[in-house]
């Protein structure tokens, strides 16, 4: 059995969050799921600040691109460019199928980019894979396997 890991889920569509806590919660690769709504949050609590001085250093962050605040892409950005925290991996799990959207969060850095099924099948199908690849399967750095 691997390790449970810590993910650090940024969307600001309580719906969304809810499903794929729920769907993670039913995998056999078990993480757990620290949420925040909108990009300021997720740096504050990767950086480890405000609120979130105590906050564990997640393995992967699942990143929608549309959010209040600072955006997606700019959370991406920052991120990718802090030698403290390029290592963790970011998946994009947004809505947007634009070639830009896909084009620029490579370019920023992003280390997958998922769309998100319109329907509750698809969705949590989606999340179900992205835990198995992510979660069961892909070698993380910083962390004993």
């Amino acid at each position: 059995m691997t390790k449970t890991r810590e993910v650090l889920l940024v969307d600001d569509n309580p719906a969304d969050i809810d499903l794929t806590k729920d769907t993670l919660g039913r995998s056999a690769c078990r993480s757990n799921v620290h949420a925040v709504g909108d990009g300021i949050e997720a740096i504050a609590f990767l950086q480890r600040t405000g609120k979130y001085n105590d906050a564990i250093r997640p393995d992967v962050v699942l990143l929608d691109l549309n959010l209040p605040g600072k955006d997606g892409r700019a959370v991406l950005a920052q991120v990718k460019s802090d030698p403290a925290l390029q290592g963790i991996p970011i998946i994009v799990f947004s809505t947007s199928r634009a070639d830009k959207d896909i084009d620029r969060s490579y370019e920023l850095g992003a280390n997958c980019y998922v769309t998100k099924p319109g329907d509750l099948q698809g969705f949590v199908a989606t999340v179900s894979a992205l835990a198995n690849f992510w979660f069961c399967c892909a070698m993380l750095p910083g962390k004993e396997q």
